[in-house]
């Protein structure tokens, strides 16, 4: 009998363990994943966040340190708090670039905080749907596939750079460029454009004008196609790479297994058409990140873009995927080394690489290498609404916007081609776009969730309801943060009100957005940009200056700092809580200002003038400006507070842009 009892235990506890019932099922431990679980969690809702790896936080923890942000006006809620905490571990007010292992502590201090469960190193092998409703889904161990278990839910959460959940879902979706016809769009579909090129002349073949002996390595055979033609091509994938420059912290860069010198060919011949470049910054995007590492991009015509070897990513198997991954890091690695000990290239630049190393105290269980491939765009969902160029130009404008983008539209490279020009033959890359001369502008919820037809319980933040050209400029790691925020709060609203995503009360999800922003009931900070009239006066000359021209939100104000006139901005806060307030100005980042400018803080009943050198302001990272610290100072509930920007100096232009009030309480 005991022998029973022990055996019926044994099996109900694997049972408990094989099936699993959550409110909000998250799939995808991106930095999207991580903030969604979090704010679900926050909402009181019981939750799973599933991670096929073993890391969270996707390419921002995995070596995309350099923030693609476009204006920060459009980072909002937990994902601008989470570059708050970046920048307090820096001892700064908030910080967009940072180490990899700073990035996933942060997320990993997310899940703690917010009590979130977490399922690491398992997969997604089936969904049970009954009437457009995802009932459960199948999962597989990782790392051992007989290992299965079940997850039931009430709402589902894609959060993964894939779109697995999605695609098993039976919710519709499209992998490449659409043609430009089809939305109406100019620089969707093919584009063969100057940036990140091949310059003119490289000969594409073995031996030199024999087309013949074959093809370099990454030349397609393709032809080009008419300029805005539609087709299932992917843009590259690369890594972001971490390296060190500290001696003492160092891995050198060895050679790689199944290293291969001709895969670099191409290389050797651009470095030889241009020999004027002999620096790394010539050939990477080379960018320094805190403690002497980097955080390095694709440049030009040949670097760590692995142009046209991912086309079979996005739909691909697992052990499809894991090929890919496994020859993009070994490119990668191989491009590194090549540079650093291959004789044909010149020697101040070996010279430069051998400075360098892996990071000994980065990516530790993975040797020293991201375990994040870049997935720049696989699956995007074609959902009840797709977002188009004419909404990142502005040109349409949703209502039901629940975060926003801000970012260039941006394509890297999607293959290298040969092509005739003035009667010779040569290779040239095809699919970089960088169009942007916009500003922030709202996505639409819509664009979060599938036709109400195909399923109920699903939203897809990440490869959301966009076309190629608009995913590129929505894509980016903050922006993922906030729709993972957005809806995992419309998941909470489903449930609570027990309908579909499709049918939540949209207007009060984007109240409840705007008035709990941390999703946690703090007092929310407050914003006076110069474009609030109703809390902004000015006096004197000032110019709007557009969008296009950087700053925080859609514009900001110039005085030109000629005539002597007076003229000053005053910014005066709605202010709901009295207590401790710190307060900031955002100073965009200008070729030329004034020497110094006079700012006046006022409490309603005391004043402190602050003078401010704009020429002190560093600018860090790939961002229009910097917040610059007023002081803490104790404000009394009401419109009796003030902040006054002032021209003190007319040997230059003088900005106002926006005034930050944050609780210190």
């Amino acid at each position: 009998m005991r022998y029973l009892l022990l055996t019926l235990n044994l099996v109900l506890f694997t049972s408990a363990i094989a099936q699993q019932q959550v409110d909000v099922c998250v799939y995808g431990g991106t930095s999207g994943g991580v903030i969604a679980a979090y704010t679900a969690r926050k909402a009181g809702k019981t939750v799973l966040l599933i991670e096929p790896g073993k890391h969270l936080g996707g390419m921002t923890s995995g070596g995309l340190g350099l923030t693609d942000i476009g204006n920060k006006y459009a980072i909002t809620g937990i994902s601008r708090a989470y570059y708050r905490r970046i920048g307090q571990h820096y001892g700064k007010f908030e910080q967009w670039i940072f180490e990899p292992h700073v990035a996933e502590k942060l997320f990993r201090e997310y899940v703690r905080r917010g009590k979130v469960d977490v399922l690491f190193s398992h997969r997604l092998v089936s969904v049970k749907k009954t009437g457009g409703t995802i009932q459960e889904i199948g999962l597989e161990d990782a790392e051992k596939p007989s290992s299965k278990r079940t997850v039931r839910a009430k709402m589902f959460i894609d959060c993964s750079y894939e779109g697995d959940l999605m695609a098993k879902a039976g919710v519709s979706y499209t992998v490449g460029r659409e043609d430009n016809s089809k939305y109406n769009e100019t620089i969707s579909g093919v584009q063969l454009m100057t940036g990140h090129q091949l310059p003119d002349g490289i000969d594409p073949y073995k031996t030199p004008g024999n087309p013949e002996s074959g093809l370099l390595w990454g030349v397609s055979p393709a032809k080009l196609e008419p300029n805005g033609t539609g087709d299932t091509k992917v843009q590259a994938y690369n890594y972001r790479i971490c390296l060190s420059s500290d001696p003492a912290n160092q891995v050198p860069i060895t050679r790689p297994a199944g290293y291969d010198s001709t895969n670099y060919e191409l290389l050797v011949r651009l470095i030889n058409a241009q020999p004027q470049k002999r620096t790394l910054n010539d050939y990477f995007i080379w960018s320094g990140m805190p403690n002497k590492k980097t955080d390095i991009n694709n440049r030009n015509g040949f670097s760590t873009d692995m142009i046209g070897m991912n086309y079979e990513y996005p739909d691909g198997s697992y052990d499809k995927r894991a090929q890919i991954i496994r020859q993009h890091e070994l490119y990668t690695k191989g491009l590194l080394y090549f540079f650093g000990h291959d004789a044909r290239v010149p020697q101040e630049l070996r010279d430069q690489m051998l400075k360098w190393g892996y990071p000994k105290d980065e990516y530790t269980d993975t040797g020293n290498w991201s375990p994040q491939l870049y997935i720049r765009e696989a699956r995007r969902m074609v959902g009840a609404y797709v977002m188009t160029q004419a909404n990142c130009q502005g040109r349409e404008v949703v209502t039901d916007g629940v975060g926003m983008a801000a970012y260039t539209m941006d394509s890297h490279n999607i293959q290298r081609i040969v092509i005739e020009k003035d009667g010779k033959k040569m290779a040239k890359n095809e699919g970089n776009v960088e169009v942007g001369g916009f500003g922030p502008y709202p996505i639409s919820y819509r664009a979060l969730i599938p036709k109400e037809t195909e399923c109920q319980n699903l939203l897809v933040p990440v490869c959301l309801s966009a076309t190629h050209i608009a995913y590129g400029s929505i894509r980016m790691e903050p922006v993922f943060m906030v729709l993972g925020q957005s809806t995992a709060l419309a998941a909470v609203m489903a449930i609570d009100a027990k309908t579909s995503v499709q049918k939540i009360d949209v207007t009060r999800l984007q109240r409840e957005l705007k008035t709990n922003p941390l999703g946690d009931g703090s007092t929310p900070e407050i914003l006076v940009d110069n474009d609030d009239k109703l809390r902004v006066t000015t006096t004197g000359s000032w110019r709007l200056e557009d969008k296009s021209k950087g700053g925080y939100g859609p514009s900001y104000l110039v005085n030109e700092g000629q005539g002597g006139e007076a003229a000053s901005v005053r910014f005066t806060p709605d202010v709901a809580k009295a207590g401790k307030y710190r307060i900031y100005t955002y100073f965009p980042r200008l070729a030329k200002s004034a020497s110094e400018l006079g700012i006046t803080v006022s409490n309603g009943t005391a004043k402190k003038v602050i003078p401010i050198k704009p020429a002190d302001i560093v600018v860090v990272g790939q961002t229009s400006g910097e917040w610059v610290a007023l002081g803490e100072y104790d404000l009394p509930k009401g419109k009796t507070a003030s902040v006054e920007i002032a021209v003190r100096q007319t040997d230059g232009p003088v900005v106002a842009d926006a005034v930050l009030f944050v609780p210190a309480f």
